[in-house]
């Protein structure tokens, strides 16, 4: 329950209105154990001894008590219940938070499914465990308490009956409690499965009817769906034993109170309304227990979505932030690789990056080239720090980027990803995503540049035009376009373009290119391209091959050098197949 525990720490901020809730909750309890009480009088002083006087009055002060009792639960719900919503949305934004300050790395061991069964479902057994507790967890110790002060001040002889039943009751409780736990966080791994398979399903729809995978997906899912069913039916089953057996035991407590107080009657040492408070007070003090034997499924399912939440919230970042800047003044562009090795596993057994020494000067173009698995792109991910060198280092101006803190080095560094993602909301918005306040004539500036202007003035909202989730409603090389002049508009130091024209015709990418040369004239371009014709003007040609660089050059150079690059470039370009692509 450690987990639960340090949820604590988020009720904080809203500790007075928990706390009068609690208040609240005392009031109500205290109005539950007053009824038997009273009950007790109208037998044995009202009906016993027929006096009607007492009767209506203890039946008056039972109504006033009833009343009281029903207004303390109604301002004990609308508090817990305000609670719980805010701790909720407050797990919610750190999470999301937290999640913003995470590197690639990160990303790559915690996946978006995953991340958001943690951010729904995980939450939501939070909201409801911190909820019950304001409303019913801690009016379980209220109430054992209450009545058992009550039972031993009606009768000592019956409040040992609830001494002995207490012990039985909280092993059968705590021993439940420890198998169920388990199974819970299995069913939220495997809850976390199916998020998986059914993002991947939904995303790709397009490709799974292209391919007519319908049944292998339904088969896949179909297995997920099957494999959460199987788990919550385990945990279900154990569940399922819980209340029965509490209730039993809570009939054979009040079992015990009517025989042996049944004797006790007789021989003239207990009253009848004394043996009837009794029950009700053995009642009061095992329902609780019996209460808590229910809850046993949503305590441990919140114990386990705890411990998955705090396993997002307590991972540090693997690439940390820097607080104290140089002097970052008149950064010029120049990118320097230094005998840098990386791999994306902590232990640098199985390098994706070998020994790269590398110079980018102002004003230069840098296209690499490579197969697939060459580490093209993981080498320009080092640039904005989305990873981390394993050994060696980059420098931007001669200044390792390490000791330069990461708001600060992005906004030298603009970059349009291989993976083109748009958000929803208008062209406008999406081109000054990295600039929010550039204007409408720096907008149409950079899209003119990217080559985008024409086609969005082709929609009838122009840049009001709204883009579908994912970009769903522009074709590839559209979202590529808009990408690239998101990258342009923050005006960076040095611009990587990571396969974003490989959806763009050649007549276009050429004009980007030349573009680009007039507007990057003072800043570092690097180029991560398929079609060898993007890169033949390239001032300085890097071709990687399993993780090391395996020629440097220009085109010329390299054509003379080079024969893996006259390879490529007569697959390409050699027999008129002028745009062919490499394979990345």
């Amino acid at each position: 329950m450690k987990s639960i525990g340090r949820m604590l720490s988020f009720i904080k901020p809203y500790k007075k209105k928990a706390i009068l809730a609690m208040v609240f909750l005392l009031g109500v309890v205290i109005a539950d154990l007053l009824i038997p009480r009273l009950t007790q009088r109208v037998i044995d002083e009202g009906i016993n001894q027929q006096n009607m006087q007492v009767i209506i009055i203890s039946s008056l002060m039972m109504f006033g008590v009833a009343i009281l009792g029903a207004l303390f639960s109604i301002g004990n719900t609308l508090l817990s219940v305000r609670v719980a919503m805010n701790t909720s949305a407050d797990v919610r934004s750190a999470i999301v938070h937290k999640v913003q300050t995470y590197s690639f790395g990160n990303l790559d061991r915690i996946q978006t499914g995953q991340l958001l069964v943690r951010t729904t479902s995980d939450v939501n057994q939070i909201h409801s465990i911190i909820l019950m507790s304001l409303r019913l967890l801690t009016r379980a110790p209220l109430w054992v308490v209450g009545s058992v002060v009550m039972l031993i001040i009606t009768s000592t002889q019956l409040a040992k009956l609830m001494l002995i039943m207490f012990p039985l009751v909280i092993v059968i409780i705590w021993v439940i409690l420890a198998k169920a736990r388990p199974l819970f966080l299995a069913v939220q791994k495997k809850l976390d499965r199916l998020n998986q398979v059914l993002l991947e399903n939904l995303s790709g729809v397009r490709v799974v009817k292209a391919f007519v995978r319908e049944e292998f997906e339904n088969k896949r899912f179909d297995r997920a769906n099957r494999g959460l069913v199987e788990k919550n039916l385990r945990v279900m089953q154990i569940i399922a034993i819980v209340m029965p057996t509490m209730i039993l035991l809570v009939n054979l407590g009040v079992l015990g109170v009517i025989w042996y107080g049944g004797n006790l009657t007789v021989t003239g040492d207990l009253t009848t309304g004394q043996i009837v408070a009794a029950v009700n007070y053995m009642i009061f003090s095992l329902f609780p227990l019996m209460m808590l034997g229910g809850m046993i499924g949503p305590i441990s399912a919140a114990d386990a979505s705890a411990e998955r939440i705090w396993e997002v919230l307590d991972s540090a970042a693997d690439v940390q932030n820097q607080p104290k800047a140089p002097d970052l003044s008149a950064i010029k562009g120049r990118v320097t690789f230094e005998d840098v090795c990386f791999s994306y596993k902590r232990a640098c057994d199985e390098l994706v990056l070998d020994g790269i020494n590398l110079v980018a000067e102002p004003g230069q173009t840098v296209a690499i080239l490579g197969v697939t698995g060459s580490g093209k792109s993981s080498l320009i991910h080092l640039i904005p720090r989305f990873y981390d060198v394993s050994t060696g280092r980059v420098t931007l101006d001669g200044i390792d980027i390490r000791d330069i803190p990461l708001s600060k080095l992005r906004t030298y560094v603009g970059v349009a990803l291989q993976e083109t993602v748009l958000f929803s909301g208008t062209i406008r918005d999406n081109i000054r995503y990295g600039f929010p306040d550039a204007s409408d004539e720096e907008i149409v500036f950079v899209a003119q540049a990217a080559q985008a202007h024409e086609f969005i003035t082709d929609f009838p909202d122009g840049y009001n035009t709204l883009i579908g989730q994912r970009g769903v409603n522009l074709s590839g090389g559209q979202k590529q376009r808009i990408a690239i002049a998101r990258a342009l508009l923050v005006r960076p130091k040095v611009l990587i373009l990571d396969d974003s024209t490989s959806s763009v015709d050649v007549e276009t990418e050429v004009k980007i290119e030349t573009a680009l040369e007039q507007l990057m004239a003072d800043s570092t371009t690097f180029v991560i391209a398929q079609r060898i014709s993007t890169v033949l003007n390239a001032d300085k040609i890097i071709l990687l091959d399993k993780g090391k660089i395996a020629a440097e050059g220009t085109h010329k150079q390299l054509m003379k050098s080079s024969p893996i690059y006259r390879e490529i470039y007569e697959s390409q370009l050699g027999n008129n197949n002028r745009g062919d692509s490499l394979d990345e």
